[in-house]
């Protein structure tokens, strides 16, 4: 057995590591904690979990680090570098949910986000997106667990851009997601009356997903990208769904761009190419740890439209999570995480 610990196991994406790693049959919880809730059962913080005697610890990752074969850090941006150390590394595997280590560049991380204390290990870390980076993640010690937005636009425009097919200047990505993407903190702008019956964009132009997605995509191509990303939060609990624009270099047909789709995920099992004429809906993934992504040509502009589909909270954090662990430990990606999304919801 996989012995686990999770680092702020209380949020909303440490809830979902819990649950879903609760019934991995090959990994046990042996330590979870809870900077809010410590010494407290973590049924008194989601009373779902009142059959399951967990109890949220003070955090120790140096102790943790001895008992545990993985560690999973699901904490704000910024405090995952100042726990990450040589040493924690030379007892077991880290996983980190946050932005600390997705970004290879530290002076655009620095940018973006704030100083990074761990330089040393910044250049170690790999980036989880495991149906790009599979045979990078094998073996390593730390994985930076991609955002969800990013996991989205990314996977969405990856063959598109891998095989030149689009103009590099002219990618538009406009995304939704459900409120869940906020975290679980308290804030006005996530309060029912603020958020039912309206849709908003926020952070135009100064997303910090902005920079992972472009930093992965340039990496794809083999030059610098540079996209105009903007997100949409709707009133709803979970989902990412995000349309893509980008300008065809040639007069591709369907059949020409789901040729490059079949090409990279054919063999994907958590990515579902949707029929010519179909596209995705976030109430297709939800509950699961699938993709879907769909797309048409539009003969008229000389565009490419695609849009994807997943729940940020599985696929796009706690499922992908465990999907990493499961390669670095070397077994079946799907193990716990083989589930059917759920319909209705």
């Amino acid at each position: 057995m996989i012995k686990v610990g999770i680092i702020g196991a209380t949020g909303y994406a440490g809830s979902e590591l819990v649950r879903l790693l609760t019934s991995h049959p090959q990994a046990e919880i042996t330590c979870l904690t809870s900077q809010s809730y410590a010494g407290k059962k973590y049924a008194e913080v989601y009373e779902s979990y009142r059959h399951i005697p967990y109890i949220c610890e003070e955090e120790d990752i140096e102790k943790m680090a001895e008992q545990c074969d993985v560690i999973f850090l699901a904490l704000p941006h910024g405090v995952a570098s100042k726990k990450v150390s040589e040493s924690v590394l030379s007892k077991c595997k880290v996983i980190d949910l946050g932005a600390d280590f997705r970004l290879s560049d530290l002076d655009t991380y620095e940018k973006w986000y704030t100083t990074h204390y761990s330089k040393d290990i910044l250049p170690e870390a790999v980036y989880g997106l495991c149906e790009i980076n599979r045979e990078k993640i094998r073996g390593r010690r730390i994985v930076a667990n991609p955002g969800c937005y990013t996991t989205c636009s990314i996977l969405s425009m990856y063959p598109l851009v891998k095989e030149g097919m689009v103009e590099l200047s002219s990618i538009i990505i406009d995304a939704k997601s459900g409120a869940t993407g906020a975290g679980r903190s308290l804030s006005l702008p996530n309060h029912y009356c603020e958020l039912n019956e309206s849709v908003k964009a926020y952070k135009i132009a100064s997303h910090r997903h902005t920079p992972e997605i472009e930093e992965q995509l340039s990496k794809a191509a083999g030059e610098e990208v540079i996209i105009s990303f903007t997100p949409h939060l709707i009133p709803m609990d979970r989902g990412i769904l995000a349309t893509c624009y980008a300008t065809l270099k040639d007069s591709y047909t369907y059949e020409d761009i789901r040729a490059a789709y079949e090409k990279h995920y054919g063999g994907e099992y958590f990515i579902r190419l949707t029929k010519e004429g179909t596209f995705p809906e976030t109430k297709w993934v939800k509950g699961s740890n699938f993709v879907d992504i769909g797309f048409t040509v539009d003969k008229r502009t000389g565009r490419v439209i695609v849009i994807g589909a997943l729940d940020n909270l599985f696929k796009g954090a706690a499922g992908q999570a465990v999907q990493n662990m499961n390669i670095l430990f070397d077994i079946d990606e799907k193990t716990g995480l083989d589930y059917v999304p759920i319909f209705p919801a």
